[in-house]
Order: C-alpha cells, then structure tokens, then sequence
C-alpha cells in the first residue's frame, strides 16, 4: 500500500475517532473530576472545542511520520482556515456589550408590542427573529447574540434541564436554516453560492421562505410547549443595564460588523479590521464588557480542526454523494452532516460534475436540515455550545441529549424544504 492511499485510510479512521471523542467528552469531564495525578490532561480532552483540533495535531503527525515533515506542512498550507479566522472574529464583535445592547432592545421592543409575557415573547423572538437576522449578520453573530441572550435571560434562571435542552436544539436547528435567505450567511450555502449562481433573489424564493415557516413553528411550538416554565421565569428586561450606551458606540461596532461581513472571503482585510477593532474597544472600554477572546479562540481551533481532519474525506464523502438521487441525497446528506461539518459535505457535492438543479437543492436543504444535529454539523454551533455549555449539568452538554432535542425542529425543517 503505498503511502497516500495508507493517509487516506488513517484520515478516516482518525476522524471517526475525533466524532466518537465528541460524543464521549462528559467521560472525560467525570476523569477530570476524579483524577488524582492528570485531571489537566483529562479536562482538556473533555472541551468539544479541543477534540479536532487535538485529532488534527494526530493526522499532521501521522502524515509526517507516514510520508516526510514537508508532506505534513504542505497539506497544511493547503488548506482554507478562512472560515475558523472568520467565525473568531464576528463571535468576538457579535458578543461585544454595544451589539448585544442593541439586539436585546430591540428584543424588547418587539416583546411589548406581541400579545405575550415579556419572558414568554423574549423566549420566542432570541428563537426566531435572531436566527432569522443571521440571513445579514451571518450565522455566526446569530449564534453569538441568540445563546448571549438565552444565557442572560434564562439559562442563568432556574429552569429544568428539559427546557435547556430542548431550547438548545432548537437554537441550532434555527440558526442553521435561518441564514439561508441570502447566499453569504450560512456556511453551507457560501460553499457553493458562487459556483452555482445562487444569488439573493434565488436563496430567498428556493430556500428563504421555507426556511422562515420552519423557524417560526419551531420556535412557536417550543414556547407554546412550556410557555408555564416560561412565565416563571423573572423579568429580568428592566434590570440595570450600566452607563447609557452612546448611539456612536453601537454605531461603530455595527460598522465594525457590516465590514467583517463584507470582507468574509478576505482573512487579510477582516483580521486588519478585527485588531482596529481591538484598538477601538481598548479605547472605549469603559463600554464593554470582557471580550470573548477564549471563547473565540477555542471555537476556531475547534473549526480548524475539523478543516484539518476534513481535508482527508473526500475519498470516501464524494463517491457517496454522486451516487444518490435527489430524495435520497437530501436525507443522505441531513444524515452525513450529523458526522461532519455541512460545509465540507455541500464543498464536495460541489465537486460533482453534472448534478441535477434538483440534487444541489436536495444537497443544500438536507445540510442545513441536519445542521442542528450535533456540535459539529454547523460552523456557529461550536460558538452556541461554548456559551452555554457551563450551565447545564456538570459543566457539560451531553451529545445524545442535544440530538435527541434537535430530532422534532429538524423534522419540522425537513418536512418544510421537502414538501412546500
């Protein structure tokens, strides 16, 4: 066996290990805990954030040690860390007080006007009406700004462990088909949107309206099911909010925003503009609050990672896409994304020469379907898991709950890409 085909085969298998490691890190968490002499070691193996970026660091070393040091570095620098430098940026500014301010006023706004509880009508819109807004600001601020909020709001409150869970998948599934009404947002979509032609008027008439019906009833249907849980929870709307927040401040901060999405294909411009931005934030800080620095951090060396062990997938992922029809890639392709990022899985169905207009639609919805499946399976849901994480039973949010919760939204996204 010579020693491309030998990488090739270690690639898969070291991947399935980095999925399998996902679903184990509360065994982990729990050795952490109980380890007298290597409790470090243990708790960093049990952060999600760290498992592709831990099994990457494996891959490059197989590769170094099956083929030459040189080899190693190559498959490095040829591969696109874009989109892991993107998401730390827009999650730091996303997650900045002036843009999380402003998002949670309008939240209220909106709150007061609907016939509903403030917490209740909070509940619904941090469910629906941000993931939504991720069609403009991205997926990834969407998943910043909604988790922020639920955090604050009530993941903070005592509330059971059934109603985290369950906003929990239903976050991911609607920040995963909330960013589909324009073709920049979701990642997904922003793999093939170019070499397709899918423009604005193409994502919002396809793929937009549908994806709209899907997040409102599964937002609905959530807050109508524990809408008693909900009405207990304090209203917390009025509380201090600090030092009045300066309509130049937040302006600056959107601007900051609006850029970064602009330049997304860019790591040069956006990375310039994000350490302006630090400046920025440094000299007005009595404005904010700690930036989310570790956070975006680990949620980058977790996307790099999984860019890493992706890179090594094709092999296997391609040959499995070309052969479906167009009803059996879309759930063929909702399945694989539950395993892998959706944004590699679309990326290589693009690679398919000659697919049907049916196929790349069946592809695309099926990915963005499944994308609240697992941590993995979308970009932003490494941010959303990182904010959340620590408020749910031992530090820790078990994968099986998670899929578990996002089983009936991601029937009602199904249902709603396939049949109207």
């Amino acid at each position: 066996m010579d020693s491309a085909r030998l990488i090739e085969y270690a690639g898969a298998a070291i991947f399935a290990l980095a999925v399998l490691h996902t679903f184990s890190t509360k065994k982990f968490l729990h050795l952490a805990h109980t380890s007298q002499n290597h409790a470090g070691l243990w708790h960093l193996l049990g952060e999600v954030e760290v498992v592709f970026g831990f099994w990457a660091f494996i891959l490059v070393g197989f590769i170094a040690v099956a083929a030459t040091p040189k080899a190693a570095i190559g498959y490095l620098e040829a591969q696109n860390f874009t989109e892991p430098l993107f998401v730390f940026a827009i999650l730091t500014i996303a997650g900045t007080r002036p843009i999380l301010h402003s998002v949670q006023a309008l939240v209220s706004w909106i709150g007061r006007v609907l016939p509903l509880q403030q917490s209740v009508s909070s509940y619904f819109l941090c469910l629906s009406l941000v993931p939504l807004l991720g069609s403009f600001i991205t997926e990834p601020a969407a998943m910043t700004l909604a988790a922020l909020m639920l955090r604050d709001r009530f993941y903070t409150q005592d509330i059971s462990p059934r109603l985290k869970y369950a906003t929990l998948g239903v976050l991911f599934v609607n920040i995963s088909i909330g960013g589909v009404l324009t073709p920049f947002a979701a990642p997904p979509v922003l793999m093939v949107a170019d070499k397709w032609g899918w423009n604005i008027a193409f994502m919002s008439s396809v793929f937009g309206w549908k994806a709209a019906c899907a997040v409102i009833v599964n937002a609905l249907a959530i807050t109508l099911a524990f809408r008693r849980d909900l009405a207990n929870v304090p209203d917390v709307s009025g509380a201090a909010q600090g030092e009045r927040m300066p309509l130049t401040v937040i302006a600056v901060h959107y601007l900051f925003l609006a850029a970064t999405v602009v330049f997304a294909h860019y790591p040069v411009v956006f990375m310039g503009l994000f350490l302006f931005f630090l400046g920025f934030t440094d000299a007005y800080k009595r404005y904010q609050d700690k930036l989310m620095l570790r956070e975006g951090l680990l949620v980058a060396f977790f996307l790099a990672g999984l860019v890493v062990l992706g890179g090594k997938q094709q092999w296997w992922l391609q040959p499995i896409l070309a052969g479906m029809d167009s009803t059996v890639l879309f759930f063929g392709s909702m399945g694989l994304t539950a395993i892998t990022d959706n944004a590699a899985l679309t990326y290589l169905g693009s690679l398919v020469e000659g697919m049907s207009d049916a196929a790349k639609y069946a592809l695309v919805a099926g990915a963005v379907a499944g994308g609240g499946l697992t941590v993995i399976a979308n970009a932003p849901n490494p941010a959303g898991f990182a904010i959340l994480k620590d408020y749910f039973e031992g530090e820790g949010i078990s994968p099986l709950g998670l899929l578990l919760a996002a089983l009936l939204p991601t029937a009602v996204a199904a249902s709603c890409f396939l049949l109207l």
